[in-house]
């Protein structure tokens, strides 16, 4: 299973989540994003499954990435990668970093869970 998860700012658009994913390269089975964020993401998903991760299953992931911006906001290293490793499960492993849409609107990191 390959989740994309997602940190945005509330403003965040459809070109963001686009622009920040396209920088993956991947192809994700689902998105992730916070719970509060769910009707931003909404229509980029289309038919795709998002996981709606709430803020306290954030707390204590260890994120390969640090972000002052997300420690301050949400109390974690990368909101993009602890949605994606809370929503692809137990064992799940980060294959692409935290990385920035180009206005800088939202945040993309890709984790591989260890379901098929």
């Amino acid at each position: 299973m390959v989740i994309a998860g997602f940190g945005c700012r509330a403003e965040a658009t459809m070109e963001s989540f686009r622009s920040a994913l396209a920088q993956t390269g991947m192809r994700p089975d689902s998105l992730a994003v916070p719970a509060d964020r769910t009707a931003v993401i909404a229509p980029f998903a289309g038919g795709m499954a998002v996981h709606a991760i709430a803020a306290d299953l954030l707390q204590g992931i260890d994120t390969p990435t640090r972000s002052t911006v997300s420690m301050a906001a949400r109390g974690v290293g990368s909101v993009a990668e602890a949605v994606a490793l809370a929503a692809a499960g137990p064992g799940a492993r980060i294959v692409v970093a935290r990385v920035i849409s180009s206005d800088r609107m939202a945040t993309c990191a890709i984790a591989q869970g260890l379901e098929e």
